[in-house]
C-alpha cells in the first residue's frame, strides 16, 4: 500500500514480476461493473472480460457470435469497475484472424473505446505477425494456446489437446513463439498438466492455466462456473466455490411467492 492507501496498480509489468519471484497469478472473468469493482476490491490480479460472455451473459452455444461492440460494451463496464486490477480484452472471432491492419485497428478500439489494458488473441504461429505489431504499438498481449473455443468447429468440440507427442510439441513451440512476438503471458487451456509444467518452466513470461494443472504461473476461471451460476455445462477443471444458482433461484421464488401473497412490500418498505 501506498501513504495515501491505494494499492499500486497491476499493470504488465506486476505480472512479469510475479514471475520473476514465483508468486502466483490469479485471472478471473468478468463481465459487467459490479462485478469487477468486486475483484478489484478482494486483490484478484487481473480480469479477462471473456468472450465466454457469448456462452454465459447472451446465451450462445458458442463465442463465436460474440462481436466486437459487445466486447468494447462488457470491457467498457469492467473498467469502470477496475481501479486497481488489469483488465485484459478478448479479441473476438475473426476480430484479428483476417489480417494484420484488421488485428491492429481492432484491439486499438478495445484500448482507446473501451479502456482495456491489454488484449488476448487465441492460436499461435498463424498469429505472430499481429501479435507483433500489436505489441509494437503499445498493445500489451496475452496468448491463448491448447483448446482455443474460437477454433471449436475445427477441433472437434471441447477436448483435451497436446495429448500425442506431435501436438504438444506444436504447442511448445508455438509458446515461444508468442513469447518472441511481444507476449507478456500466454494462457493454456485444457493441455495435460506435465505439458503445461514444462512450458512455464521453459518461458521467461507465465502461464495462467485452465484446466492445466497446478505448476502453471497462475489460474483463470470463469466467474458463474466459480460461483455455481452457470448450470448448463460444467468443466472438469472447474472448481465451485458457491451455488449462486441455488441461492438465487430461492430469492426469486420467495419474492414472487410474497408478491402473490401480499407480504411485500410490507409496512417498512414504503411510507
Amino acid at each position: 500500500m501506498s501513504k495515501e492507501g491505494k494499492a499500486r496498480a497491476v499493470t504488465k509489468m506486476t505480472i512479469l514480476d510475479k514471475k520473476k519471484h514465483g508468486e502466483k497469478i490469479t485471472m478471473l472473468t468478468a463481465y459487467d461493473y459490479s462485478t469487477a469493482a468486486m475483484m478489484d476490491e478482494v486483490g484478484v490480479d487481473m480480469i479477462l472480460v471473456g468472450d465466454s460472455l457469448g456462452n454465459v451473459v447472451l446465451g450462445y452455444d458458442n463465442t463465436i457470435p460474440v462481436t466486437m461492440e459487445d466486447m468494447i460494451h462488457h470491457t467498457s463496464a469492467v473498467t469502470r469497475g477496475a481501479k486497481r486490477l488489469m483488465v485484459i480484452a478478448d479479441m473476438p472471432f475473426m476480430s484479428y484472424q483476417a489480417s494484420v491492419e484488421s488485428a491492429l485497428e481492432n484491439a486499438g478500439r478495445l484500448m482507446k473505446e473501451a479502456g482495456a489494458h491489454g488484449v488476448k488473441v487465441e492460436g499461435g504461429r498463424e498469429i505472430v505477425e499481429a501479435v507483433q505489431r500489436m505489441t509494437a504499438s503499445g498493445i500489451p498481449v496475452v496468448g491463448h494456446l491448447g483448446l482455443t473455443p474460437q477454433s471449436i468447429h475445427q477441433m472437434g468440440g471441447f477436448r483435451m489437446q497436446g495429448k500425442t507427442e506431435e501436438a504438444a510439441l506444436r504447442i511448445k513451440e508455438d509458446a515461444f513463439l508468442l513469447q518472441e512476438a511481444g507476449a507478456f503471458a500466454i494462457v493454456l487451456e485444457a493441455v495435460p498438466a506435465a505439458l503445461a509444467g514444462e512450458i512455464t518452466e521453459s518461458l521467461a513470461i507465465p502461464t495462467i492455466g485452465i484446466g492445466a494443472g497446478p505448476q502453471c504461473d497462475g489460474q483463470v476461471l470463469v466467474v458463474n462456473d466459480l460461483l455455481g451460476m452457470y448450470e448448463k455445462f460444467t468443466p472438469k477443471f472447474v472448481k465451485k466455490y458457491a451455488d449462486l444458482a441455488g441461492t438465487m433461484k430461492k430469492a426469486f421464488r420467495e419474492y414472487c411467492d410474497e408478491v402473490k401473497d401480499g407480504t411485500f412490500p410490507g409496512p417498512e418498505h414504503y411510507s
